[in-house]
């Protein structure tokens, strides 16, 4: 009984510590211990390792550490894409050992061996391709194209030069410290592709993630699929009714079925949980860039609009603060002049929150098919734009 403890707690504790360094920045959990698990996960623990290195090395060895982290963090390097192979390898060859030998089974067909390995196939084709194609490099060759394909909408993109590439910077674009290149309708730099996310490979990063999600969905369902048939081609149930005299209910049959399941099959139980988590966190993940995408927005652009809009919100606080000080001196400075009213005062307000309103308006949203259109078709892939090239040549 001390060991499906010990796994339970060991399946908690893991769940805790992914939960919190995936998750723990988000709002829902400021204030709570998930948000500090997360803080001493992805800094604390850092620095007091760093200091702990330089008490016993002294500064070579914290200079060592350092040029550490530059490489792994401020440099291209394939670390990440390792660790995603040896996962999804190590996990996949686990299922093999542990499970393949259950099929066919009571509810699984032969079928599953082959799906499966197919399955695990396309993923591993679609993180190869996501990791090794053009994000949508912009060059000197085809800036002007670019220019013309993503106008500047002079809110949160004017027209400017990129310092390090000394070329003109197409709206959406962006500079990648990490890449050294500026690339079209720029998303994000995924550390696990070692690639930028932008406009030619987007279509690839979704397909990556929703397949991903849906793999480890197949997984969980298949495992599950396994241990449901060896309970019935063990007979588990009628052995607990007949022979334990156990009530045929399932409140009192679950403890016992669960108890065997962590006995005979623990490994499976916890490569189920460990997949029904990281469905979890795809699932998320997809959402949140399926919504970018099909309101034709950026990761990158989400951050400058809050910028932009904590900006006009200040601006407009600023002339509002004005306005209310010069209204108070004019009172004070002319006697009998009647006060502003209240309406006069709460529709200037409703005035200023729509001038908010319409700053935030993207320009680049045109629907919701035409913005699926563009993710799925980049422009840079259409004849439209190979035209424009022959043209400008």
């Amino acid at each position: 009984m001390s060991l499906h403890w010990a796994l339970i707690c060991h399946g908690l504790i893991t769940l805790t510590i992914v939960v919190s360094f995936l998750c723990g920045q988000w709002p829902i959990f400021q204030g709570t211990p998930i948000s500090s698990i997360h803080r001493f996960l992805t800094f604390g623990a850092y620095q007091y390792f760093l200091r702990f290195i330089g008490a016993v090395f002294g500064d070579r060895g914290t200079n060592l550490i350092l040029s550490v982290e530059y490489y792994c963090c401020d440099r291209p390097n394939p670390i990440l894409q390792l660790i995603y192979l040896a996962i999804i390898g190590t996990t996949y060859y686990i299922i093999v050992k542990t499970s393949f030998s259950y099929i066919p089974g009571y509810y699984l067909s032969e079928v599953h061996r082959y799906a499966s390995f197919l399955a695990v196939a396309v993923g591993i084709l679609l993180f190869l391709v996501t990791s090794f194609s053009d994000p949508g490099t912009v060059k000197a060759d085809n800036v002007s194209r670019y220019l013309s394909a993503y106008p500047y909408d002079n809110i949160i993109y004017t027209e400017k030069e990129c310092p390090t590439c000394k070329i003109p910077k197409p709206a959406r674009s962006k500079h990648c410290s990490l890449c050294n290149r500026c690339v079209a309708r720029f998303d994000h730099h995924c550390g696990w592709m070692n690639n930028c996310i932008g406009e030619r490979n987007t279509r690839y990063f979704l397909a990556f993630l929703l397949w991903h999600f849906l793999l480890c969905i197949y997984g969980t369902i298949a495992i599950g699929l396994v241990l449901a048939g060896r309970l019935k081609e063990l007979q588990i149930v009628h052995v607990l009714t007949v022979y334990y005299r156990v009530d045929n209910s399932l409140r009192s049959l679950a403890p016992y079925v669960v108890q065997w399941l962590l006995d005979a099959h623990n490994t499976q139980i916890l490569l189920m949980v460990f997949m029904g988590v990281v469905s979890l966190l795809l699932a998320g993940f997809f959402a949140y860039h399926a919504n970018l995408c099909l309101t034709n927005t950026t990761t990158n652009e989400t951050f400058k609009w809050q910028d932009y809009i904590s900006w006009q919100k200040k601006l407009i606080e600023a002339r509002a603060s004005t306005a209310a000080l010069k209204a108070n001196i004019a009172g004070m400075t002319t006697e009998g002049k009647p006060r502003e009213s209240k309406c006069k005062s709460f529709f200037r307000q409703s005035l200023l929150q729509d001038t908010e309103a319409i700053v935030k308006k993207n320009v680049y949203d045109k629907g919701f098919f035409h913005n699926l259109y563009e993710v799925v078709f980049p422009v840079s892939t259409r004849a439209s734009f190979l035209h424009t090239k022959s043209k400008s040549g």
